[in-house]
């Protein structure tokens, strides 16, 4: 009975623990140098816009806030929602803007410095179906580089979409 008791103890102690950090393993931790405040710069050096990444839902979410600089009068905007996901142990985002568009990138490989993110089945406006693969590589503490890609071979050749060095705001 007093070992029952004990055991019944210790299932209750583990589940607390749980309950009040259920996201605070290595793997939750991975793209957290990412968050901060930044500008973003395209290879030429020309601001391609801001973006504040936070965490949020009991540190098991990343949120990206991107505002892109204005053309014309029109500001591109958009957040991603980033996470791991315990059930399938990968990296999960979810990209969604101001144009109606939202990109799902349902598989992604994480380690300490680099997440990479790919989509599977994107359509475009004209019905094209293609995949894209999204990198974010930590090239310090201040410098974080996204490059996006698309493949219209199925992923056997890959071209730049866009290619972003964010630096951080001091």
């Amino acid at each position: 009975m007093k070992q029952n008791i004990f055991i019944m103890g210790l299932l209750i102690i583990a589940q607390s623990a749980i309950a009040q950090s259920p996201c605070s393993t290595p793997e939750f931790r991975q793209f957290d140098f990412w968050v901060g405040e930044w500008e973003a710069f395209g290879p030429k050096g020309n601001k391609s816009g801001d973006s504040k990444i936070t965490v949020i839902l009991d540190s098991c979410v990343i949120l990206e806030e991107w505002t892109g600089t204005s053309n014309q009068g029109f500001a591109y905007k958009g957040k991603s929602f980033n996470a791991y996901n315990v059930a399938t142990k990968q990296w999960q985002q979810t990209w969604t803007d101001n144009t109606g568009n939202t990109t799902e990138f349902l598989r992604g490989e994480g380690s300490d410095g680099k997440i990479i993110y790919y989509a599977d089945r994107v359509t475009d406006a004209k019905g094209n179906i293609f995949k894209r693969r999204l990198t974010f590589t930590k090239l310090d503490t201040n410098k974080v580089r996204q490059f996006g890609e698309k493949s219209d071979d199925d992923g056997k050749t890959w071209k730049t979409e866009y290619d972003l060095e964010y630096r951080r705001i001091k």
